[in-house]
């Protein structure tokens, strides 16, 4: 006997749409405050990249840089959630586009790593021959970039905590604010000291901030797309305290992933004495899931233990 979620219609619909609340409520709510996030970051870079290429500042430069990864990777952000919310459940889409917020993460954690990895080379050529750079105008635009990354910071703080998606671009635009903060006093040494390492030091140490916040991120987008089971839900503990409800005999084909942001999902096989209520286990596993392990979205085919075949399907 196959159930899912719950034993009524009513009840399961409740479910499912409580699942999709929780993966809309990390992207699509904050979707203004993304898109003013992008204008002002676009804005912005444009001005970095001239004050950069002005004053020949790698400081300024890699900012700017990471300026783009934030107008590229919030243009991917507003794009993904603008596709799942066109796209719920359609055709051969079961679970709409919920993925590509995800996927968009991902993509952010790729161009966040070339931009370090190139602002590190670049770093190294010029502590070789550290080339004349012009302080007051590096500090105006600087300054400028860190208004802007404050404005923007404040706009996504709270997003970042409930979404995937909103986390990557938090995260890159801490670290341009961060690096604001650098290339002012990048700028500030070089008017009061003139010591010419000031710039390409900044730019080093931003790359160096840079990459193992990428890698976090890119490994968390990996996990989800490789369908591994969130590390805060223990499948073991998960397994055991269904197969201590009472009259269930067995739990198998155990599984549980992450579809996007917020919306963890569990599928499993539990098996019943041939005389339990499969309805009252049904609801018990249910609430056990919900209450215990925050899992609103569950397939759970109960089975009594005179049935033959589903052992032969674990994979």
């Amino acid at each position: 006997m196959a159930a899912a979620g719950a034993p009524n219609g009513a009840d399961h619909g409740h479910v499912e749409h409580r699942a999709a609340a929780q993966a809309l409520s990390g992207g699509e709510r904050y979707r203004s405050r993304l898109a003013l996030s992008f204008g002002l970051i676009t804005v912005f870079f444009v001005v970095e990249l001239v004050g950069a290429l002005l004053t020949n500042s790698l400081a300024l430069l890699s900012d700017a840089g990471h300026m783009l990864t934030d107008v590229v990777g919030l243009g991917m952000a507003l794009a993904a959630i603008q596709a799942a919310a066109r796209s719920r459940r359609s055709g051969q889409r079961s679970y709409g586009l919920y993925r590509l917020e995800i996927l968009a993460a991902l993509a952010n954690a790729g161009l966040l790593f070339a931009v370090a990895c190139y602002v590190l080379y670049e770093a190294y050529q010029r502590f070789l021959a550290p080339p004349e750079v012009p302080a007051i105008p590096l500090l105006a635009v600087a300054t400028a970039g860190l208004a802007a990354n404050l404005v923007v910071f404040a706009l996504l703080r709270q997003g970042a905590s409930e979404s995937l998606n909103l986390r990557g671009a938090y995260l890159e635009v801490l670290a341009d604010l961060l690096g604001s903060v650098g290339v002012i006093i990048a700028a500030v040494v070089l008017a009061t000291t003139g010591w010419p390492y000031a710039d390409p030091i900044v730019a080093a140490a931003i790359g160096v901030f840079i990459l193992p916040r990428t890698l976090r991120l890119g490994r968390e987008a990996l996990r989800i797309l490789l369908q591994a089971a969130p590390p805060e839900i223990p499948i073991p503990a998960v397994r055991d305290d269904l197969a201590a409800l009472d009259g269930v005999v067995d739990v198998h084909d155990l599984h549980v992933w992450t579809l996007t942001s917020s919306m963890e999902v569990l599928s499993a096989h539990v098996m019943t004495r041939v005389d339990a209520d499969a309805h009252r286990v049904l609801d018990q596993a249910r609430a056990l899931l919900i209450e215990r392990y925050d899992l609103g979205h569950a397939t759970l085919q109960v089975e009594p233990e005179s049935h033959e075949g589903c052992h032969e399907m674990h994979w």
